[in-house]
């Protein structure tokens, strides 16, 4: 099949302003006095109870007010001396008061009590209580769920209130170390930056008892626990012919995780540098096998298919950071720190553009609310660098014999089993896993025999992975790929991944096994972070993370298998297989019967921008009458992050697709008046059979994209509009200009007379010979 290189789209003038939004309207209550009153009770508790708190870098109390779906900027406009610090789950801001905002509380509390209507009633009508952040409140999940440890002493992680303002960090910071040297609390290390202040903290347990009492502190938890699966199962391979290196101009992709095998003879000619981010030693070598397994995944892809064919051909040179030991094992050192460090130097010295993580933070599994610990890490370094992080959702380590055997998958509603750190953060690609095998090594063997019953079928959910979604429901996982099974044995009620795991590089080569099996989302995510670098070297010039992103979610094709296992269930359909798997076949170059059009451009605050989507008439003239013929679309945004917020994301970018009759017509329906945002998410998108998100769905995340099944010709154009629409918070945080990178894609894979490139390739040509005559 002749192949072609991708397509450029320009978009159409002109841009213009999208509908103003405005803050949500509030009903009085019906007891306006007794509302105040309820008010001024809740104020005066609060008020004794704040005199609890110990610490904090000046005198103003802090405050939880439950504000409900009120906007924290309107507390700090409608009463001056208001210092909003952050905004948590379940309708709550954290806030310093000065006792002038005390004395204005209590005065228009007053007012409202003797019937008056004070300046901002609005804003008393929707506040519901004043509140406490209380030693219980501070407690991270580990934290709750394990306890303070027995012995005499322990580590723990403190997290501070990331102010927004440097000059309060200025103060907050000093006092705060301070105040450890004077309580003899021993710092082992920390991290400041303004998303994320954090300490690890050497101390016993009257001295955790004054953490979770200081007023600057605002989460204390358990420092992570790391699940690497460490079962190796070994498959031997004989023959193999001696690796040639890759080109000299072959892509480069960072593992970073235990370290590699570096004389693995499979992977040794692919690796270009191997660094050890661990003290003391800072030794580069896996002694654990779980980096040299990731790393083999990597490097080849699908090594099962390489090994039959004995036939290794790295295209991509391997870069290694060790930023694990052997067991997992907590660091002296924030894990944020360790992998920062180990990008910035392969960056700096390489610009290696695409990162593996595949590890998971059993401690912080996220059921809503804040993103924490190395997610917010990872989403700020993305959009620094302009470089891809790929991870995996995590592993369930405690599933049992009869989840596995009587709940599979209903299990994965459970809270406890949704993504843990780092899998929630929204500018990375967030990898789940599913059953590439059903039949384990025991099935083999003993055919006739119910010894191993696999849990999954072949492309359904791998039993061990965990599900999103992430911010305000933000599509999370995006990706699924290989990653391994289980089976069970309903005599002995044993439960085995023997012969249903992924196949990769081994690290006891020296005892004769080049390769081994492991199961677990850890080997999922090197499948997509493979692909990924590839697609690094087939575009011409490189693609931004934005555009590299987007290609790989447009590709992505939920699998039939999945499909079926959640047939009425399409909200957990959604939280674990997310916009499903990366179909290669035509990720890297265009045919005549699958063309990918491609953009990258900036966008100004409330505008949009227009795409006239080129339907060439072979769509639907030639070929058989009964086949799908697909228009998916996909965008990728790197937005600025703050913790501070429940929105999390200081930028917004949608994309619909629309029919219209003109461009003229389509910028009059995107360009009136409004009275509230939801008027402007109603715009209804082109109907004919749209699979999965919505468009307000699709824009909780950074990465996002929907298929829609062409059946009759359209009697109107269709056009792309992609809408920036930030939250008032984040306008200090953004550029005037923010990038965003989009992908169409248009297919007709079942029809043998397709000509979609030569028909959209001469429309794209006639449009830019047009826009020269006249100018544009």
């Amino acid at each position: 099949m002749e192949t072609f290189p991708h397509l450029k789209i320009d978009r159409e003038q002109p841009i213009n302003e999208k509908r103003p939004g405005s803050w949500p309207r509030v009903k009085p209550p019906a007891d306006i006095p007794a509302h105040a009153r309820k008010l001024q009770r809740s104020l005066e508790l609060a008020r004794e109870e704040v005199k609890t708190d110990i610490g904090g870098f000046d005198d103003r109390p802090l405050f939880k007010l439950n504000i409900g779906s009120l906007s924290p900027d309107q507390i700090e406009k409608g009463f001056p001396g208001i210092e909003f610090i952050s905004q948590e789950d379940g309708g709550y801001a954290l806030v310093f008061a000065s006792n002038e905002a005390l004395g204005t509380f209590e005065a228009r509390l007053t007012s409202l009590v003797e019937g008056e209507k004070p300046k901002y009633a609005n804003l008393l009508y929707a506040l519901e209580a004043f509140d406490h952040w209380t030693p219980e409140d501070r407690k991270g999940w580990a934290l709750k769920r394990d306890g303070i440890s027995a012995t005499e002493e322990f580590l723990l992680d403190v997290e501070l209130w990331p102010l927004g303002r440097s000059d309060k960090r200025e103060l907050l910071i000093p006092a705060f170390e301070g105040w450890l040297a004077q309580a003899g609390i021993e710092t082992l290390d920390k991290i400041i930056f303004p998303e994320l202040i954090a300490y690890r903290l050497r101390l016993n347990l009257e001295q955790s008892e004054k953490v979770l009492n200081h007023r600057d502190v605002r989460t204390v938890d358990l420092p992570p626990k790391l699940g690497l699966e460490l079962e190796v199962l070994r498959l031997d391979i004989q023959d193999v012919p001696s690796i040639s290196p890759p080109p000299d101009d072959a892509p480069l992709l960072t593992i970073l995780d235990s370290g590699i095998a570096g004389n693995h003879p499979l992977i040794g000619p692919a690796l270009g540098d191997a660094q050890g981010f661990l003290s003391p030693g800072r030794d580069a070598h896996d002694d654990a096998g779980h980096g040299t397994h990731v790393s083999g995944i990597a490097l080849y892809g699908d090594v099962e298919e390489c090994a039959q064919a004995k036939s290794f051909i790295p295209l991509i040179r391997l870069l290694s950071g060790r930023v694990l030991d052997a067991r997992a094992e907590v660091d002296p050192r924030f894990i944020e720190n360790i992998v920062e460090e180990s990008v910035r130097y392969f960056f700096e010295r390489y610009n290696c553009r695409v990162y593996n993580l595949s590890y998971g933070d059993l401690n912080k599994p996220y059921t809503g609310g804040r993103v924490r610990g190395l997610a917010s890490t990872l989403d700020r370094l993305a959009r620094e660098m302009d470089i891809l992080f790929v991870v995996p959702t995590g592993n369930i380590m405690d599933i049992s014999f009869e989840q596995l055997a009587n709940d599979y998958p209903n299990y994965f509603h459970q809270e406890d089993y949704r993504l843990i750190d780092p899998a929630p953060a929204l500018n990375v690609l967030t990898v789940g896993s599913v059953a590439r095998w059903d039949q384990g090594l025991k099935a083999k063997r003993w055919a006739s025999d119910l010894i191993q019953l696999p849990v999954a079928a072949r492309d359904q959910p791998s039993p061990f992975t965990r599900c999103g979604g992430s911010v305000k429901g933000a599509v999370k996982p995006e990706l699924v790929a290989y990653g391994g099974n289980l089976g069970i044995d309903p005599r002995t009620k044993m439960i085995s991944n023997q012969g249903l795991g992924e196949l990769s590089t081994s690290h006891d080569f020296a005892a004769g096994k080049l390769v081994t099996e492991r199961s677990g989302t850890s080997f999922s995510a090197p499948h997509v972070a493979h692909i990924a670098a590839r697609l690094l070297k087939e575009l011409t010039p490189p693609p931004s993370m934005n555009l590299l992103r987007a290609l790989l979610v447009s590709n992505a094709k939920v699998p039939v298998a999945c499909s079926e296992l959640f047939d009425k269930d399409e909200d957990l359909l959604e939280r674990v297989v997310g916009y499903g798997m990366v179909d290669q076949s035509g990720i890297f170059r265009s045919t005549e019967e699958q063309v990918i059009l491609v953009t990258e451009s900036k966008l100004v605050n409330k505008h949009n921008h227009f795409y006239e989507v080129p339907v060439p008439d072979c769509l639907y003239k030639s070929g058989k009458r009964i086949r799908r013929r697909e228009i998916t679309v996909a965008l990728g945004h790197c937005p600025p992050i703050r913790t501070t917020r429940i929105d999390y994301k200081a930028s917004r970018f949608m994309f619909r697709l629309v029919e219209a009759d003109s461009l003229a017509n389509a910028v009059e329906a995107f360009g009136k008046p409004a009275q509230d945002e939801e008027a402007m998410d109603s715009i209804r998108e082109l109907g004919c059979n749209k699979i999965h998100y919505s468009a307000t769905k699709r824009s909780y995340g950074t990465v996002q994209a929907s298929t829609w099944v062409m059946k009759a010709p359209r009697k109107k154009k269709l056009y792309l509009v992609v809408t920036r629409n930030d939250p008032a918070w984040g306008d200090a945080l953004t550029n005037t200009e923010e990038k965003y990178a989009a992908v169409i894609r248009i297919s007709d894979r079942e029809n043998e007379e397709a000509r979609l490139y030569t028909e959209i390739r001469a429309q794209l040509q006639a449009r830019e010979r047009l826009r020269q005559r006249v100018g544009v």
